[in-house]
């Protein structure tokens, strides 16, 4: 079974590090890009395309349009973390978890309890005013009566602190995430089709033992992956806790 091979590979591990993207919260009902039933393939009949609308210069251009988009597609604050969220925070409190570097912007990790969490692609729980750089909760984003929301200080335009397209990176985050795939022993990587750069880049950086791909869906690193691993991240997590006694 594969599932006892990555279980082996886990208790000899000191230095673990995850490396997910949007995959790892489609079993929390939040969807993902690129898969058959992704964001991408179901809204087909808008005026632009998501890539479009979450890029900076439309944000810049159009903001009530992107707002409308952005609290209607990409806002799921009902979601729950699943079992790779609660699996990684308990490998986390084992300490042979190290960092969970993330492409994703839905803060389920830190729900899960996980603390030393790189958001490559920043968070929708952070928001700032473009003005004066006042900070915003989602919620105080989600309640605004108005369709842009604006900072009650000096009116400025409240930006989601996410990144889009045409923007770069937090330089902090980009190091940090480097620093910590670079010095793991084990590299999961898990939900992400290994497409969108530079973030997909930094798989790159390995040097340890062995990587491990948990993906429903082909990627172009499946043939260099240790082992592969095909199930839904959720279930299959969720039974290495069970295995691990977690």
């Amino acid at each position: 079974m594969k599932e006892n091979t990555l279980v082996e590979w886990i208790q000899e591990s000191q230095n673990i590090v995850f490396f997910g993207g949007a995959g790892t919260s489609t079993e929390s009902g939040i969807p993902d890009f690129r898969s058959a039933a992704g964001l991408y393939q179901s809204e087909e009949k808008l005026p632009y395309s998501p890539e479009v609308m979450l890029s900076r210069s439309f944000f810049v251009k159009h903001p009530e349009v992107f707002f409308d988009f952005y609290r209607g597609k990409m806002l799921h604050p009902e979601a729950k973390p699943n079992g790779c969220h609660h699996f990684l925070a308990s490998l986390e409190k084992q300490g042979r978890l190290k960092a969970v570097v993330t492409q994703n912007i839905d803060g389920l990790h830190q729900a899960a309890g996980s603390v030393n969490v790189l958001e490559l692609h920043g968070s929708v729980h952070r928001n700032y005013c473009m003005e004066c750089g006042c900070f915003y909760s989602l919620d105080e984003v989600m309640s605004s009566s108005e369709v842009v929301p604006k900072c009650p200080v000096d009116g400025g335009i409240i930006k989601p602190d996410v990144v889009l397209y045409e923007e770069e990176l937090n330089h902090d985050t980009l190091i940090q995430s480097i620093q910590a795939i670079s010095e793991a022993d084990l590299l999961l990587i898990g939900g992400t089709s290994l497409t969108v750069h530079p973030a997909a880049g930094l798989i790159t950086y390995f040097r340890g033992k062995h990587t491990v791909l948990l993906n429903t869906d082909p990627t172009s690193y499946d043939h260099k992956a240790d082992l592969l691993l095909t199930e839904p991240i959720g279930k299959v997590m969720e039974k290495l806790a069970h295995q691990l006694g977690l």
